[in-house]
Parts: C-alpha cells; structure tokens; sequence
C-alpha cells in the first residue's frame, strides 16, 4: 500500500485510535500551547501546535480528517448554520474599528493633547495608575469594552508619566473581569444570574436568582482581593518579579514595552502627529463610544425580549443583548466622530492612512484570538472542563469543597480560556455538590465557581480577555500574562485561606475576615521583595 493511500485511509488508522474525550489525555492541547507559550514566547506558534495536537486527538489522528476539521473550524469562526457568526465576527470588526478610531485620536494630536491637558492634575505615576483603576470602575458594563475603552484613555497620561505597558495591562485587567464578574447591571452580571434561576428552577430550589447574586458577591473572594491587591500594588507601588523589571526599563529609559518585540497591537508610530488637537478630540470620540455602547447594548436586549413578547426590563435587556454586536454598532458611531472631528481640523489627507494604520496595528490581537476561539472549540470537543469538573465529589469533606471548587474552576478556566465556560460547566456542578452535602453551603460554594473562573482567566494565556486587556494597554500579550501572574498567583493564595475557612468554619464573614488578614500579611511580604529588589538593582 502506498503512503498516500495510507494517509487517506482513515478508517484504517482511526481503528487503533483511542477516544481521548473527557479523560486526562484532554489536559494535553492546552498545555501544550500554553508551556510552549511561555517558553519560547511565540504565541500564534504555540497555540497553532496545541490546535494540531487537539485535531488529531479529536479525530483519532486522522490526518485527512484533521485537515478537513481544521478548515472547518477555520470556516465556522465567521460563518456558523448558514449565516454570519454574531459573536465572533462583530467582536473582530469592533477591535478593528476601535484601532482606527484610537489611531484616528492619536493622528489628531488629541491623545498628546490629552497627556498635556492631565500633566496638570495628575501628577505622578501612582495617580496615573489610579486613574486607570478608577476608569475600570465606572466602565462595568462589559469586559471587552472596558478592556479597550480604559486601556484606551488611561493610555495617553501612563505614557506621559513613564508607567510601563506591563503595568497598565494588569490595571486593566484587574479591573475587568473583577468588576464585572460583580456588577449585576452588565454583561455578566445577567449571564449568571440567567445561568442561576435556570440551576434553581431545574432542581426546584427556593430563592431569587437576583438576590442570591448579590449575597455571593461578598464571597466572590478572588474578585474582591483582586481589587484590593491592585489597590495596594498602585499605593505601596510594589514591584516583584518580570514586572519590576519592565517597571525599572520604564522609569530609567522611558522604553514603555521591550522594543525588541517590536510594536504591541494597537500602536503605530510612523503616523504623523497634529499639532493643533484638542482634548475633545479624544473625550469625545470615547465618551460616544460608551453612550453608544450603554444604548446598543439595551436596545439590541430589548428587541430580542420584543421578539420573545415580553416587556422591557433592565436585568432582562442585559441577559438577552447581543453584547459584541452592540460594542461593533457603538465603535462605528465612535468612528464617524473621530473622523468628524479630524475633517474638522483640516485633517482629510491623514484619515485613509489613519484607517489603514488602525487596522493594520490591530491585527496582531485578531490574530491572536482566532487562534484562542479555535483551540478553545477544540477543547470543547475534547471535554477538558468536564473532565476537571469530574474531581468535585459530594462525598469529600465539607472543609475541603469551597477550596476545592476554587481551585477545579480556576484550573478549568485556565485550560479552556473562557470564565463564562467554566461557569456554565461549574455551576450546577457546585449546586449539585451542596445539595448532597449540605444545602447551606449552596451560594459559597457557588461563589467560589465565580471567583475561580475570574482567577483562571486572569493567568490563561488562551483568554480572549487577557488578549483583549494586553491590546487596550498596547502590551505584548505574553508579556502581560508573565507580568500578571505573581500578583493573581498571590491573591489566590489570599482567596484559598478564605475558602478553606469558609469550608471549615462555615461562615462567609470568617472566610472574608482570614483573606483579609492574608492580604495584609502578603501586601506586607510584597513590600519587602519589592524593597530588596530595588536595592539589588540599584
């Protein structure tokens, strides 16, 4: 027999292969991906080889069949059941109309205007930096749009007070998914609460899916301590690990992202800069962004609520909205006023290159992300998060579960990139488990899926949010996660101690009270890395 007709004969070749679904061998295109990722620190490369691996796995190294499903994979990322995809393809247009605005900004002088304008009332790098995490606060509606939107404006006035990338990049993602994940007027506040009412009416449990959200927001412990670790970063500017080292490269140099990478997504340097722009020209293009987005957002939930004949609500606009559709609606509105804005500078002659040069600086990210959808659906396939979830046992001591919810919900966000996965997989896991075992540890338990999910996101490398977040800060995306990591790494340990007090005591407020004094304890270890290392570099 030929090869090739060996190579074509896949019936031949898939009656040795192995069903690698829902088993440990799943773990493996994820890891693979994202230890190559940190390693050689080529990311298209590495998720490109965890795509092959979970191919052949999937379709029991078949290499004809791999081939097929690899451009079927590729096809389905903009064209699902006969029609456009409505997440995936208003997601990528709204990142690419986004750069031509923010290119559009920068080309107009307004973004240097900006700086200039903020030089007077924000006037060192630990008030740039709060500034940043402020922003994060008043922008809840949506992770994606926060991500892009503050990293957008916070941008300008980081540069102007050497702050590096790395460190905007983490205060933008600390303040996005975190926020969000306990928001319940955005995005993911009605996505849970919707997967909530659907976990308690399937098994006939009393309680408002609403009010049970707001009473596990105080257990949400790694979404909390999230937020107050940056706080303390920012106040007490502690530096450890790769982060004082782009810190130091930062302050001494002014060299805001390692250059021998060349430029992060979202920044172009060859275009010419006005001389004449105004602070409006960035405040106004942003502020319609976010107006647009808050109305798209209610308006696209309200026709879908319409369709299904039922009144307008504001928790069920939100659960029903097309968020990415709404965000690429917003983005163009945003656009048609930057580009209002430059004609009115007599700046015609620079919108086309700016459109061009937006574009072109955001394709890197686009890339990035068809790459984590792709092996993130191949890990689907593969059933990697049932797989983890499969460790919970109702039978394991009580102590132990909120513990070790955490840490499976954490794991499998990791593995599969996606929080909102995780808390579909996760969830009715958690109930489940509380059912059998002590109904009073339902919402705890619950929480601790949240905070897991939130956790995990943070430190995957395959997340569309850290992608996402490294693009508004114009950060290289491995460096953003490397940077990161120490600081989630660190408020999970905080979150562990309260989870297993929590498990052990059985009360929130006990659970909250040990991770606050956990805090207190690393914030106070932190500052004395963060000193040695500055005396050590001096």
């Amino acid at each position: 027999m030929s090869v090739a007709s060996i190579l074509n004969n896949d019936d031949n070749i898939k009656m040795v292969s192995f069903d690698f679904a829902n088993t440990a061998f799943s773990l493996l295109p994820p890891l693979v991906a994202i230890v190559m990722a940190v390693m050689t620190r080529r990311v298209l490369l590495s998720l490109g080889v965890g795509i092959l691996v979970g191919v052949l796995m999937v379709n029991g190294f078949a290499p004809v069949d791999s081939i097929t499903d690899i451009a079927s994979r590729a096809l389905g990322l903009f064209w699902d059941d006969g029609a456009v995809d409505t997440w995936n393809v208003p997601l990528l247009g709204f990142l690419i109309v986004l750069g031509m605005v923010i290119a559009l900004i920068n080309a107009s002088g307004a973004a240097k205007a900006f700086a200039q304008w903020a030089r007077t009332r924000i006037r060192s790098r630990k008030n740039a930096r709060l500034m940043t995490m402020a922003l994060g606060f008043v922008v809840f509606i949506d992770d994606y749009f926060n991500t892009l939107s503050v990293g957008s404006v916070a941008k300008p006035v980081a540069d102007d007070h050497k702050v590096s990338r790395e460190e905007l990049a983490y205060g933008v993602d600390s303040t996005a998914a975190p926020v969000c994940v306990m928001a319940p007027i955005s995005s993911w506040g009605a996505y849970i609460v919707g997967l909530i009412g659907t976990i308690f009416a399937a098994r006939e449990l009393s309680g408002g899916a609403l009010t049970s959200f707001l009473e596990m927001i105080p257990m949400n412990l790694y979404a909390i301590f999230a937020l107050a670790m940056l706080a303390c970063v920012i106040v007490f500017d502690i530096r450890i690990g790769p982060m004082a080292a782009a810190a130091k490269r930062a302050r001494e140099t002014g060299v805001l992202w390692d250059t021998d990478k060349g430029n992060p997504p979202g920044v172009d340097e060859s275009l010419p800069v006005a001389d004449n722009g105004s602070v409006w020209g960035l405040v106004a293009p942003l502020l319609t962004l976010m107006v647009a987005s808050v109305y798209f957002i209610l308006s696209t939930g309200n026709a879908a609520l319409a369709a299904e004949g039922e009144a307008f609500t504001l928790m069920g606009a939100l659960e029903e909205t097309e968020t990415t559709i709404a965000l690429f609606y917003a983005s163009l509105v945003s656009l048609a006023v930057a580009a209002g804005m430059a004609l009115r500078q007599g700046l015609s002659s620079v919108i086309g290159q700016a459109l061009v040069s937006g574009t072109k600086s955001m394709l890197p990210a686009v890339y990035i992300l068809l790459f984590a959808w792709t092996i993130a659906g191949v890990i689907g396939d593969l059933e990697t998060g049932t797989y983890l979830a499969s460790f919970v046992e109702a039978s394991m001591p009580m102590w132990l579960l909120p513990v070790l919810i955490f840490l499976l919900a954490g794991l499998c966000a990791f593995a599969t990139g996606t929080s909102w996965g995780t808390f579909a997989i996760m969830l009715p896991i958690a109930a489940d488990v509380a059912i059998a075992a002590d109904i009073a540890m339902l919402l705890p338990l619950m929480a601790a899926v949240l905070a897991g999910a939130v956790f995990g996101d943070h430190c995957s490398p395959i997340s569309d949010t850290t992608v996402l977040s490294g693009t508004g800060a114009g950060c290289h995306h491995i460096d953003h996660v490397t940077t990161q990591l120490p600081y989630a790494l660190t408020v999970a340990a905080i979150a562990t101690a309260g989870y297993l007090a929590i498990g052990i005591t059985g009360s929130a407020a006990v659970g909250f009270a040990v991770s606050a004094i956990a805090l207190v304890a690393a914030v106070a270890v932190l500052r004395g890395v963060s000193a040695r290392h500055t005396l050590a570099k001096a």
